[in-house]
């Protein structure tokens, strides 16, 4: 075992897929110390999920790697969705992620940067899981101080309502060695070794379909170059469909087999039986094919009972299972990281209470149970499903971590929003939900009131205001610290623009939680300046309000 392993953390991570590497990056920028550790000996070889929503790429853009998912993705203009008999149909359709392309396994993509410009600064795009991990690595391996180790597994942990003490094994040499961590989160996968260890069981039916991913290489850009899509759906019955990797020589066939006729494990090893596959589904009896591997799924609509046992947690597929149906298990678990991280941060950094981590089930398992409502109802629709890129662009919490609205607002209306709502288009600008995306004013640089804010909590107003500065000071001076934002330099010009998204006046302000999401919203700023304080330690389960 690596001698430079800490005996101790704050957290061990478990999983470096999307999910841990992304929990990993958002707790280096909170500055809190953890160990991250995957059994693999390496990222992905095989593209797996593809679609990155614009949620997802929101948080990435947080963190300063958007341009390099970007340049690791797809062009935008292949963000298409191909319908044929094979790859060579003449009578081809080609339609955008808007038009609600008929769907399938091969599903999973998101819309381009045409696609919602105006509801966000870094709308989704098609980037390969195995191209998506090694950006994240990279950068993942500056920055956590206890390292990130692969092949490395967790054989098994005991948890005393202290901490966790859990039992590492170097897949190279199988040496052992006990690290102990204040907090221990699965991102594991639907096989979770953490979920399992933690007791906590999963709910759903499994066996939705049975498929076989053959990556392989082929010269189809010239072949392609009229009809250049993402995701190739085939309307021959039993043919499945092909992904694109990167539109020229890198593929994924995907295809569809009933398990209980068998066959399929016999021929994974037969390269030329997988190669004469992919020849007839692509319609082309002579293409040069080269698999360089394969790989066998199930589609599965899991969750688990519950995120959180004592001092373990569950994130991504070890906590939700999601049918790629839409293209949002990925980025439902990029989300988890995007919401518990900041909360772990605050309750090592012990201006939080352990309470606070109650309020990541309460928030995350309803918004999982609608991804996997509508993904199901996508994979049983019979002539086709919508992507929707900006799904979660509107998902709403409800929780401790958020102060119920006291605002009157004509636009919310008395029924309570659901947590997932894919009929409405834009965030509302109501405590739970994320704030919305406005360009803001001034000399600041930013391209989005996102951009505006910052790792701790921000307090967003329409213009500035020395009340609101007020409430902050005496926040901060508790050891709460609160940055004031403004979206413009005076309210002249921008009170109905920012109205019209917040349902505030120009007085008015909004409490940004570290996640983006707002907690707590005021028409003015209140008459006793220690409300913001009171409300600040609601959230954060650190008393009653003052």
């Amino acid at each position: 075992m690596r001698s430079r392993f800490p005996a101790a953390t704050p957290v061990l991570i478990v999983g470096a897929g999307p999910v841990g590497l992304t929990l990993s990056l958002l707790l280096s920028a909170h500055r809190v110390r953890h160990l991250l550790v995957e059994a693999r000996p390496g990222t992905s070889l095989h593209p797996k999920a593809r679609g990155v929503s614009a949620r997802s790429m929101e948080i990435f853009r947080s963190l300063g790697l958007e341009t390099d998912i970007r340049r690791a993705g797809l062009p935008a203009s292949h963000v298409h969705f191909y319908r044929g008999r094979s790859l060579v149909d003449p009578d081809f359709v080609r339609s955008g992620p808007a038009d609600g392309p008929a769907g399938g396994p091969a599903g999973g993509a998101t819309g381009g940067p045409a696609d919602g410009a105006e509801r966000t600064p870094a709308p989704g795009l098609i980037c390969s899981q195995d191209a998506l991990e090694p950006v994240l690595l990279r950068r993942a391996r500056e920055l956590a101080s206890d390292g990130v180790e692969f092949a490395t597994r967790l054989i098994d942990f005991t948890e005393d309502g202290q901490g966790v003490r859990a039992t590492l094994e170097d897949r190279a040499d199988g040496q052992r060695r006990t690290v102990r961590a204040d907090w221990l989160v699965g991102c594991d996968g639907a096989a979770s070794t953490v979920r399992r260890g933690a007791g906590i069981a999963m709910e759903g039916p499994t066996g939705l379909g049975h498929y076989l991913s053959v990556r392989f290489e082929a010269p189809l850009g010239a072949v392609v170059a009229d009809r250049a899509s993402a995701s190739y759906f085939l309307t021959e019955p039993g043919r499945g469909g092909f992904m694109a990797v990167d539109n020229d020589r890198h593929w994924i066939y995907q295809y569809p087999f009933d398990p209980v006729a068998g066959g399929v494990p016999e021929v994974l090893g037969d390269h030329r039986h997988l190669a004469r596959l992919v020849r007839e589904a692509a319609g082309l009896p002579d293409l040069d094919v080269t698999v360089r591997d394969t790989m066998t799924w199930r589609m599965d609509a899991r969750l688990a009972g519950s995120y959180r046992r004592s001092r373990v947690l569950l994130a991504g597929d070890a906590a939700h299972v999601v049918p790629p149906t839409g293209g949002h298990g990925m980025n439902t678990g990029i989300g988890d990281a995007d919401n518990l991280a900041w909360k772990l941060a605050a309750v090592v950094a012990g201006t939080a209470g352990p309470a606070l981590l109650d309020s990541y089930q309460d928030e995350r398992r309803p918004l999982a149970r609608k991804v996997i409502d509508h993904s199901l109802d996508n994979s049983r629709a019979r002539s086709g499903y919508r992507i929707d890129d900006e799904l979660l662009l509107t998902a709403a919490y409800r929780s401790t971590a958020v102060v119920p609205d006291a605002v009157r607002d004509p636009r919310a209306g008395s029924t309570p929003r659901p947590p997932l709502d894919p009929g409405r288009e834009h965030p509302d600008g109501a405590p739970g939900s994320r704030v919305p995306h406005l360009r803001p004013g001034g000399g600041n640089g930013a391209a989005s009131t996102l951009d505006l804010l910052g790792r701790g909590f921000t307090l967003l107003t329409c213009a500035p205001a020395a009340a609101w500065q007020r409430q902050a000071d005496l926040a901060g001076a508790a050891g709460l610290p609160v940055t004031v934002r403004a979206l413009a330099d005076d309210a002249h010009g921008r009170a109905a623009e920012w109205t019209g998204a917040f349902g505030l006046p120009a007085t008015g302000a909004v409490l940004v939680r570290p996640d983006g999401h707002i907690a707590w919203r005021a028409p003015s700023p209140p008459a006793d300046e220690a409300e913001l304080l009171g409300v600040l330690r609601q959230i954060l389960s650190a008393g009653p309000p003052a």
